[in-house]
């Protein structure tokens, strides 16, 4: 397995985490659904620090014919940072949730910007 993170810094870009979060609803979500190999995609914001981003799980090396990365159209330029790394491990912990699939502000009813949650895109230093 891999994981593939990217990350744009969003200070002088004409987007914000706002606009970006928007253009989630316009069909750009649904196009990964259907890429093979891809278990898991999270895109990512973090208020306190002005940056945007997405975290890909695959079960083996990224395919070839990827959807058209809209946040770096719309941002203007590539990731800020990206890297990849082998996964040398996996779990699952217990959960409530039955699936993953449409969580997250973007799929809220109201189109309102959420309030920022204390700690939100606070480096996480458990290991």
């Amino acid at each position: 397995m891999r994981v593939d993170i990217a990350w744009w810094d969003l200070d002088g870009s004409p987007q914000t985490i706002d606009s970006l979060r928007e253009h989630l609803r316009d069909g750009t979500v649904d196009a990964w659904r259907e890429v093979p190999g891809l278990r898991l995609k999270l895109w990512m914001a973090d208020r306190p620090r002005n940056r945007w981003g997405a975290v890909m799980l695959w079960e083996s090396d990224r395919p070839a014919g990827l959807p058209a990365n809209r946040a770096a159209e719309l941002i203007g330029r590539p990731p800020t940072h990206r890297t990849g790394f082998d996964v040398e491990a996996t779990v699952e912990g217990v959960y409530a949730l039955r699936e993953l699939q449409g969580l997250g502000p973007v799929f809220a009813p109201s189109a309102a910007p959420a309030a920022s949650i204390p700690g939100e895109g606070t480096p996480c230093t458990n290991t």
